[in-house]
């Protein structure tokens, strides 16, 4: 056994681990409590009509502000692209996959704000440049009515990417599942082997480590998870971005159209950004400084298993809800 394992097996260790279970017990019940309060309470439905109410009444001063910028008064546009990221706000703050999904792969795995928070952005830009294409191909290429557009948007691309979502939190669920079996049957391998008696270092000479940091555990494992959480996300057009476009494409105003759809993108990442940020902020307050104090230790690699399991249940659950609505 190495000197750090001596002292994590310490009282000083013995109490960080504790409160780090404490901790992450209390981040789990909490995630719980969210999903009570928005599938038993009528949470979802609360937010959802105050989220709806704000964006009718951005889209009414939109249609003003449109035939403003049709006449050329100045300031329009700029009036536009205020409006535009206002209702970009509400679309993002009703309920929706793309905070779902980045707040709840934020508190599952981890990884730096700054990353997190990038790919909150891109996914939110994402969504415009799905709906910039899907409307130019729609319209340019393929004749659509506004009616058809929309009606693709909602009956083809919401669902996709609500079971998108959910096979997402199904992967959590999976991979926290496997780490946990797979450090149950190295804690049975480790007992087994410290039966013998260990005057040296174990890791120096067994050739292979307990198991991973948390620091490690809990980063996003790289190109392809970045991927996969944009993809899952700008599959599906804002249905109001839609109605931009295609407005100002039949008003021969089409590049205004665009910059407005981005402007929306930057409304709705304003939320996005913010619950990747304290997503970050949740989990590292919960257990992942006490992995500096505690490199390895199997308490905190169990927690974060479980919260990640915990979160990418929630984010299933979620995702079958609301696809069960789409369809």
């Amino acid at each position: 056994m190495t000197a750090r394992d001596d002292i994590a097996a310490g009282p000083d260790g013995g109490r960080a681990s504790r409160l780090a279970l404490i901790a992450v017990g209390v981040l789990a019940l909490s995630l719980a409590g969210l999903a009570v309060w928005l599938f038993a309470l009528g949470g979802m439905a609360r937010v959802s009509v105050w989220a709806a109410s704000g964006q009718r009444e951005v889209q009414n001063a939109m249609a003003g502000s449109l035939r403003a910028l049709k006449g050329g008064q100045p300031g329009a546009m700029m009036g536009l692209m205020g409006l535009c990221f206002a209702y970009g706000f509400f679309h993002a703050a009703g309920p929706g996959h793309g905070k779902l999904l980045i707040g709840g792969y934020g508190l599952a795995r981890g990884g730096t704000a700054l990353r997190l928070a990038g790919i909150a952005l891109l996914a939110s830009l994402g969504q415009a440049l799905s709906a910039v294409l899907l409307v130019r191909a729609g319209i340019a290429l393929l004749d659509w009515s506004r009616e058809r557009l929309t009606s693709a948007a909602e009956t083809l691309f919401a669902p996709l990417s609500w079971a998108a979502v959910g096979l997402i939190g199904l992967w959590l669920v999976l991979r926290a599942t496997r780490r946990l079996w797979r450090d149950a049957r190295r804690s049975g391998h480790d007992q087994d082997h410290h039966h013998h008696d260990h005057a040296h270092d174990h890791d120096a000479h067994c050739g292979h480590r307990h198991g991973p940091t948390t620091d490690e555990v809990a980063r996003l494992t790289g190109l392809r998870d970045a991927v996969v959480l944009i993809g899952a996300i700008a599959i599906r057009p804002c249905t109001g971005a839609l109605f931009l476009l295609i407005i100002t494409w039949r008003m021969g105003i089409p590049w205004q159209g665009v910059a407005g759809t981005f402007a929306m993108a930057a409304g709705t990442a304003s939320v996005t950004v913010a619950v990747a940020l304290a997503a970050v902020v949740l989990r590292r307050g919960a257990f992942d400084r006490l992995s500096h104090a505690m490199p390895g230790d199997r308490s905190l690699l169990r927690a974060g298993a479980l919260v990640e399991a915990t979160a990418g249940l929630l984010i299933a659950i979620t995702a079958a809800t609301l696809l069960m609505r789409a369809i």
